[in-house]
């Protein structure tokens, strides 16, 4: 290899200068600078992220890392044609922002003043124009150009809590997921899904059971459940409607609660309360938990509805309880509960029995129950009617008492995200108001409560069960 030593290189003729031949490639030697080619509007990037307040370069551009918190970057003494870019680092700047300050009294944009730039992945170049406008920015990219460390998702009603967002769902809609994250941000999600509570039996009826409660908070070792970037209907169950046309007339058992569905997650409605005074329909049902049996059912001391059906693991619910038919006090069951069975009657002489308990379960912060079970219906003087289980169950309805007996003790609602109602009183025996059962609270799963027997013996048109509580669906996830 040859080496030509000069100082100075010109042409001999003509206004063109040209160094090697066609396809020859002109490098300068590592360590040597040039001078006098001028820039090409570009510049050549700092790879060593910046994490403090320092003063640019011209013809860098920068990487300005604000996760530590915020800073600023000053800007060179400006020439004409003294350009500097920089660049958001972690996607930061949304949150700790990086201003950008002028020398003395240079101006960017015609003002001499400093600049914010607050924007997420955000990236921009100035070049120095002269002292009347100062730098202009010649290109401003907002676009967060980078793979999503965690799960992006809309739909319902969504709260932050810490890190985590949550999606609440007290009807139908979408859950729609944008992003599924990474292993190391998130990539699934905790749920509680809540099926419709079974409403509660007519004419001594037992307490609706608990629409199903199926989740995966806290999680278990396994982890949430893996979704994927795509909308997920979601279905949020209604309770069950009480019988509209109760003995002798029609079925008294109270109805179905209906399912709740979220991906791969159904949730079985709860079953509906036994009733009486015939046969026919008069058996409770079974469902994500069963509905307690009636007082008055024909045989007596029938069992409650099965809970967990359809069976799913761990169990979402309950059985109902054994109703009892003997003797004068004919005491309705309560509904299964999501924690508990509903309560069986012990004997002869006994009032409606409570309903089973709910789960505590705080995905959405707060420290509600969910899924109580309806208490039972009551009838004889001086005995009250089942209260409704902890997680929005209704209380039980009760006769009124005869006079010099006393008030009449009606069930009363479980607490929840929406309380259970309490059941009514009505007259014994005489045809007026009803002794009904109350309602399951709304977005709880709780079942209905049972009814009392006020009225006309084996003819009760008003003396319903209470309707079963609606389902929630609520879906929790690290989103940053």
């Amino acid at each position: 290899m040859s080496t030509v030593k000069v100082n100075t290189i010109d042409k001999r003729t003509g206004s063109t200068l040209t160094l090697g031949g066609s396809g020859t490639a002109v490098t300068l030697a590592c360590g040597a600078t040039q001078t006098g080619f001028g820039r090409t509007g570009t510049v050549d990037w700092n790879t060593t992220p910046k994490t403090s307040t320092f003063t640019a370069v011209s013809g860098d551009g920068f990487f300005a890392n604000t996760s530590g918190g915020a800073f600023t970057m000053n800007l060179p003494s400006g020439s004409a044609g003294s350009i500097v870019s920089v660049a958001d680092y972690a996607g930061t700047w949304q949150t700790n922002a990086l201003t950008v300050a002028p020398n003395g009294s240079d101006k960017i944009g015609s003002v001499n003043a400093s600049v914010v730039l607050s924007t997420q992945g955000q990236s921009v170049t100035l070049v120095f124009v002269d002292s009347t406008q100062g730098w202009i920015n010649t290109m401003d990219s907002t676009s967060n150009v980078r793979a999503a460390a965690f799960i992006s998702a809309s739909g319902g009603t969504e709260t932050t809590s810490g890190d985590f967002k949550i999606h609440t769902f007290t009807s139908s809609g979408t859950f729609t997921v944008n992003n599924v994250g990474i292993p190391s941000g998130s990539t699934t999600v905790n749920y509680l899904v809540i099926a419709g509570g079974g409403s509660g039996g007519s004419d001594l009826g037992g307490g609706g059971g608990a629409g199903g409660f199926r989740t995966v908070f806290p999680a278990p070792a396994t982890g949430g459940l893996a979704v994927t970037a795509t909308s997920f209907p979601i279905t949020v169950g209604a309770g069950g409607n009480p019988a509209s046309t109760p003995a002798p007339s029609g079925p008294s058992k109270g109805g179905l609660g209906s399912n709740s569905i979220f991906s791969s997650i159904t949730s079985a409605g709860g079953g509906g309360g036994g009733g009486g005074p015939v046969p026919q329909g008069a058996v409770a049902l079974a469902g994500g938990s069963g509905g307690g049996n009636g007082g008055y059912a024909v045989p007596g001391n029938g069992p409650g509805g099965a809970g967990n059906t359809p069976p799913v693991s761990p169990p979402q619910g309950n059985p109902g309880g054994t109703g009892n038919g003997n003797g004068d006090a004919y005491p309705g069951a309560g509904g299964g509960g999501s924690n508990a069975a509903g309560a069986t009657s012990p004997g002869i002489g006994q009032g409606g029995q409570v309903g089973g308990a709910g789960t505590p379960n705080t995905i959405d912060t707060n420290s509600f129950s969910w899924a109580g079970g309806g208490g039972g219906g009551a009838y004889s003087p001086g005995l009250a009617a089942g209260n409704g289980g902890v997680g929005g169950g209704g209380g039980g309805g009760k006769d009124n008492n005869p006079p010099g007996s006393g008030p009449a003790t009606v069930g009363t609602g479980g607490a929840g995200l929406n309380p259970g109602a309490n059941g009514l009183s009505g007259p014994e025996n005489t045809g007026g108001p009803p002794s009904s059962g109350g309602a399951g609270g709304a977005n709880t799963g709780g079942g209905g409560g049972g009814s009392g027997h006020g009225g006309t013996a084996g003819s009760q048109p008003v003396n319903v069960g209470g309707a079963g509580g609606s389902g929630i669906v609520i879906i929790r996830y690290k989103f940053q």
